[in-house]
């Protein structure tokens, strides 16, 4: 059993990652093999390998999944637990921080800082596209699914279709592919852990329990509760996913404005750290539980909930169900689909509520080509957007 020292280690190398971890999963995941795997020498670079590759599979928060995984290995349920928070406190503080900000400021649509802010999330967005575009829709397949995916959420937008589409993507290409793909591995899983099935069950019942009690009990905390776990429960393929489940749980019935969630989505590309804390940030706004701070923090336990259960649950049988054909072909599928929800999200609402005009498109149309290929960060643009925004627009 790791001692203090160990969980005190545990806790403030994931916190210095915290805190300078910019640029995305992908970067994240290059910090935390420096960290662990060179520095630390935690675990093997092939064990590392393994632990990503689940936390691919799983939907949440692919970062943010390692890293408790990482500590899970290292300390038990106090190792992740202590990892997941050092690396997503400071960023979850500051979106929480900005939430009363713009709940202080009250009306701030027109602001042209505001603006600059949105049409930074336009370039961020359209570059995550294009990556995943590119490698999760290699074939004529994939793409048909993801443009599938793409037309049913521009015509309808709820929460329970996006989830569907992601299913039916998993469905589709697990019945065309599952046969043609080879290397099945029927190895016994070792070191099986005697909580992980109860993490797993857990996982489902509270899919399955949340929305009855949401709607029997009808308060805003248990309802937000649920539509930010049903949220995390949905999201494959990166942060930026996670975009239009939120949007689906917060603006329709008026908790966030459109200009305000895409404002705090802009500036949650300006801070390190995972993007999930955009969830505090939402629930700073709409404050089901009459304290802000929370609201925020009841989104991020939510949102955040079911990749932990799904890694704990999953992590001890991961060596052998990632070889099996039919789980492989089902998450290729799964992640066409993503990203045809992600571009339905970049046309509405991103697009849509961010440019009204040829000014508003040139500064996007320059942003994306800097962060494409002027090689410029997401969190430098944000901030040059904000500043173009409040001189040219405000």
């Amino acid at each position: 059993m790791p001692g203090r020292d160990s969980m005190a280690e545990i806790f403030f190398s994931s916190l210095k990652l915290g805190l300078m971890a910019f640029g995305g999963p992908t970067a994240h995941l290059g910090y935390f093999r420096e960290e662990y795997v060179h520095k630390r020498k935690w675990l093997s670079d092939a064990d590392y390998s393994d632990l990503v590759a689940l936390s691919q599979f799983l939907p949440g928060p692919g970062s943010s999944q390692t890293i408790f995984a990482l500590g899970l290995k290292r300390g038990g349920w106090a190792g992740g637990a202590l990892a997941s928070l050092g690396f997503t406190l400071p960023s979850a503080m500051l979106m929480i921080l900005f939430g009363y900000g713009i709940s202080v400021l009250g009306d701030v649509s027109e602001a042209g800082w505001l603006i600059g802010l949105k049409l930074a999330a336009v370039a961020v967005v359209a570059k995550a596209l294009l990556e995943m575009a590119t490698k999760l829709c290699p074939d004529l397949l994939r793409a048909a699914i993801a443009v599938a995916a793409c037309a049913g959420l521009l015509a309808f937008s709820q929460l329970w279709l996006q989830i569907g589409v992601i299913a039916a993507g998993a469905a589709i290409h697990w019945l065309i592919r599952s046969n043609q793909q080879q290397g099945a591995d029927t190895t016994t899983p070792k070191g099986r852990s005697s909580i992980a099935p109860f993490c797993l069950v857990g996982f489902a019942l509270l899919l399955v329990l949340l929305p009855v009690l949401a709607g029997a009990l009808s308060h805003s905390g248990l309802t937000l509760f649920d539509r930010f776990y049903r949220a995390g429960s949905a999201v494959f393929g990166g942060g930026h996913v996670v975009l239009p489940l939120l949007e689906t749980a917060v603006v329709p019935d008026g908790q966030v404005s459109e200009d305000a969630f895409l404002a705090g989505y802009g500036a949650a590309q300006a801070i390190p750290g995972p993007l999930f804390t955009f969830a505090g940030y939402l629930g700073t706004i709409a404050d089901p539980l009459g304290a802000p701070w929370a609201g925020g923090l009841l989104c991020l336990f939510a949102l955040f909930l079911p990749g932990w259960l799904l890694m704990a649950g999953a992590l001890p049988y991961w060596e052998s169900l990632r070889r099996r054909p039919a789980a492989k072909a089902a998450l290729a599928g799964a992640n066409a689909a993503v990203v045809g929800i992600l571009a339905a999200a970049l046309w509405n609402p991103v697009i849509t509520r961010s440019i009204d005009g040829v000014a508003t498109a040139i500064v996007a149309i320059i942003g994306f080509a800097l962060i494409k290929w002027g090689k410029c960060p997401p969190w430098a643009w944000v901030l040059l957007a904000a500043g173009i925004g409040q001189a040219l627009l405000g």
